[in-house]
């Protein structure tokens, strides 16, 4: 039965209309089924398993499987539906031409004068790209255990012939797309990041290129540049093109830091020159890099959480949608960087002793102990052989280093400073307080071997207690005044998803942040291979 056209004309605007959301609106979709409700469903045709074996797809043998090896996709609302949805996945970072668009079009325009052989062909190619579209959405492109040696985060199986038996028999297709979307709040700001950096034109800004750092109310020839680029990410509106730096060009500088997480001085040194020299494309891969992150773990958030954001140097604490409290945090550098996972926090450790682990002793300690056999004395570190004696440096087996423990007693110096939490994880990393405090007051804080340390972390270990009443404000002190090491095990249960991500937007401006292990760029170009 042929559709009138105007009819046709009206859905597709329907559809197309969904750009503007953040996310695919089943509301939208809704409209348009009712408008099909009179399609009348065609024939179901039998499909040779020979021709489906072809595709080497276990999940499309099982679905065809189940729908006892027969068409499905008879329906004209369905198929157009799947179209519409596979030729705007650009809006969420994905290519179209992974699923093979332009040929599933050219065959929709022609459905009507297809034979049997062609519309089982084309049911099954409709199946296999729309499953790896589903699967991508929910799951991502890429396996993050064949990207990073340090990323683990719990993946759910996909099960896409369920989805779509589920869509089928409830037809509701566009409300089956929904629910496979990652549902973090990040996930969306990052699709809304990228609706808004798409409206940006053409980049022709220039590179800034001086070794000068440029300050307010001084006259330098790149502050040209610098005026330019601001004017470009909407951060200055027009101005006079002078080399002095004027007084709204400095007010512009300070709310482009503060978009990508740098001090918001209005000194424009390296960093806030490094960062003004991205450019749209580059800033558009990163958007679309982040988003490929966030659809690894496409998991409910739990009712309490701890969240880490790595390059953001941030941590907060989210309780029913609401964030309760939030942290500075130093993570780890580049050599040793802090990993990505997911767990549930466990213990609460106050008076912490601190063991050397293996890196920091090969790397670290052993090099200083044999230039300076008191070096580890004068830090509080002693060192234990495997009968628990401590050992006088002086008679430390230096070819033998690893025969040692070599442990730091608790107190307010210690690595660890006065407190310390752990998770279950395989990386043996924990967050902690530290000895070196004044480091929050820094703006790059890629400075650890891997733990996360938290500034003024008792007042975190309050509140992760406030349901263990008998650990006030005044008993952690008195407990932390006897140096003495006591655990407690956490009641309250506050899960941890200590991630990364460094794009995302806020009240319709992008935010950005410096990718620290230098993961976007690489992570893009594998997603475009």
């Amino acid at each position: 039965m042929k559709i009138n056209k105007f009819w046709v004309f009206i859905v597709f605007a329907l559809l197309l209309s969904c750009k503007k959301e953040l996310v695919i609106n089943p509301d939208s979709f809704a409209l348009t089924e009712n408008m099909f409700k009179n399609d009348r469903e065609g024939e179901s045709l039998e499909i040779d398993t020979l021709l489906i074996a072809a595709f080497k797809s276990k999940s499309l043998m099982e679905f065809y499987k189940s729908r006892g090896f027969k068409t499905v996709w008879h329906s004209e609302k369905n198929r157009k539906i799947i179209l519409v949805t596979i030729k705007k996945c650009e809006d969420e970072g994905l290519n179209p031409l992974d699923y093979n668009i332009s040929k599933l079009e050219s065959i929709e325009k022609n459905f009507t004068d297809l034979n049997d052989n062609e519309q089982v062909n084309y049911d099954l190619l409709l199946s296999y790209n729309f499953e790896k579209y589903l699967k991508h959405l929910h799951q991502g492109k890429l396996n993050p255990k064949n990207v990073y040696f340090n990323w683990d985060l719990h993946m759910d199986e996909f099960d896409t012939p369920a989805v779509l038996n589920t869509a089928l028999e409830k037809d509701s297709l566009a409300g089956e797309i929904v629910k496979c979307q990652p549902q973090a709040l990040t996930y969306k700001k990052l699709i809304a990041a990228l609706e808004i950096i798409n409206k940006f034109p053409e980049d022709t800004t220039d590179i800034i290129d001086t070794a000068y750092v440029m300050r307010h109310n001084h006259t330098d020839k790149a502050i040209i540049t610098v005026k330019k680029k601001l004017i470009y990410w909407n951060d200055l509106d027009s101005v006079r093109l002078s080399s002095f730096y004027d007084d709204k060009t400095f007010e512009a500088v300070k709310k482009f830091q503060t978009r990508h997480g740098l001090y918001s001085d209005g000194v424009i040194g390296k960093g806030t020159i490094k960062a003004l020299n991205f450019t749209k494309e580059e800033r558009k891969h990163q958007i679309i890099a982040n988003l490929e992150r966030w659809r690894w773990y496409s998991r409910p958030f739990a009712p309490k959480y701890v969240l880490i954001n790595i390059p953001d140097y941030s941590l907060n604490v989210v309780e029913d949608q609401n964030v309760t409290m939030s942290k500075r945090i130093v993570v780890g550098k580049n050599k040793r960087r802090t990993p990505v996972l997911t767990s549930v926090l466990q213990t609460v450790v106050f008076n912490p002793t601190w063991t050397v682990p293996p890196t920091i002793l090969k790397e670290d300690i052993i090099p200083e102990l044999i230039k300076d056999r008191n070096y580890l004395r004068k830090k509080g570190i002693g060192i234990y052989d495997s009968d628990s004696n401590e050992v006088d440096p002086y008679k430390w087996n230096e070819k033998k280093p690893r025969g040692y423990r070599y442990v730091q007693k608790p107190g307010y110096n210690n690595a660890l400073g006065v407190v310390k939490i752990n998770f279950p994880n395989r990386y043996s990393v924990y967050m902690h307080d530290t000895d070196h405090r004044d480091l929050f007051d820094r703006n790059f804080r890629s400075l650890s071997s891997g733990c996360i340390r938290v500034e003024k972390p008792l007042e975190l270990v309050e509140l992760l207690l406030a349901d263990q009443k008998k650990y006030t404000k005044e008993k952690m002190d008195s407990i932390i005044e006897t140096k003495k090491t006591l655990f407690v095990r956490l009641i309250k249960r506050y899960a941890l998803y200590q991630w990364y991500w460094t794009a995302w937007s806020e009240d319709g401006e992008l935010v950005f942040r410096d990718d620290i292990y230098n993961l976007d760029a690489d992570l893009y170009s594998q997603l475009r291979n």
